[in-house]
C-alpha cells in the first residue's frame, strides 16, 4: 500500500509562492490549480487539503497583501510637516498597488473578502488614519477637518488614481496618471490645509 502524501508547511509555502507568481502574471481567473500543482510537483488534492481550494488560496494571498500594505504605509518616515507625510504615504500606497496589479484587483474584489479579510483591509489603512490624526493634532489641517473624513478622501482619490492608471479609464485630454498623480495627491492633501 502506498504511503499517504504529506501536505506540510514546506509544501504550503511552495504552493503559495508559485500561486503568487501565477496570480501576478495571469490574474485570479488565470490561476489554474492544475498548472500550480504541476509546477510545484504535487496534485490539486494538496491545494484542497491545505487551503480548501482556490478561494482559500487566493484569500491567503490577499490577506498577506493587506498585512504587507499596512507595513508599507507604517514604514513611511515622519516628516517635519505631517501633511507631507500623507503625500508620501499616498505615493507608497500607489507604488505598492502598481507593483502587482492583479493582486491589487483581488484585494478589492468585494466577493473575495470575508470578515477576516475585511478586518485586515481596515488594519491596512490604520497607519494612514493615524498619520491624518497626527497632521490634525499638529494643526496643519483645517480645524473642521475630521480625520476619518480626510483619510477617506485621500484613500478614495488614491484608489481612484490607481484604478485609472491600471485600467486606463481616463479622458484623452487628462494628463497621464503616471506623471500627474503626485500633483493630484498633493492637491487632495492641500485642500485640507488651513
Amino acid at each position: 500500500m502506498p504511503r499517504p502524501k504529506v501536505h506540510d508547511d514546506v509544501l504550503r509555502a511552495k504552493l503559495r509562492g508559485r500561486a503568487s507568481e501565477l496570480l501576478s502574471e495571469h490574474g485570479v481567473t488565470g490561476l489554474s490549480l492544475r498548472t500550480l500543482a504541476a509546477d510545484v510537483g504535487t496534485s490539486t488534492t494538496a491545494v484542497y487539503a491545505l487551503f480548501g481550494g482556490k478561494p482559500g488560496l487566493v484569500k491567503s494571498l490577499v490577506d498577506d497583501a493587506f498585512r504587507r500594505l499596512r507595513h508599507t504605509l507604517a514604514d513611511v518616515p515622519e516628516t517635519p510637516d505631517p501633511a507631507e507625510r500623507l503625500v508620501a504615504m499616498a505615493e507608497a500606497y500607489r507604488a505598492d498597488a502598481l507593483h502587482d496589479p492583479h493582486l491589487y484587483d483581488a484585494m478589492f474584489d468585494r466577493d473575495r473578502l470575508d470578515a477576516e479579510s475585511r478586518d485586515l483591509q481596515e488594519e491596512a489603512f490604520a497607519p494612514l488614519v493615524e498619520a491624518v490624526e497626527a497632521a490634525a493634532a499638529a494643526k496643519v489641517l483645517r480645524d473642521d477637518a475630521d480625520p476619518s473624513t480626510v483619510a477617506l478622501a485621500l484613500w478614495s482619490a488614491l484608489h481612484g488614481l490607481v484604478s485609472i492608471q491600471l485600467h486606463a479609464h481616463r479622458p484623452r485630454e487628462v494628463e497621464d496618471p503616471a506623471t500627474g498623480s503626485g500633483a493630484v495627491l498633493r492637491a487632495v492633501v492641500d485642500g485640507w490645509r488651513p
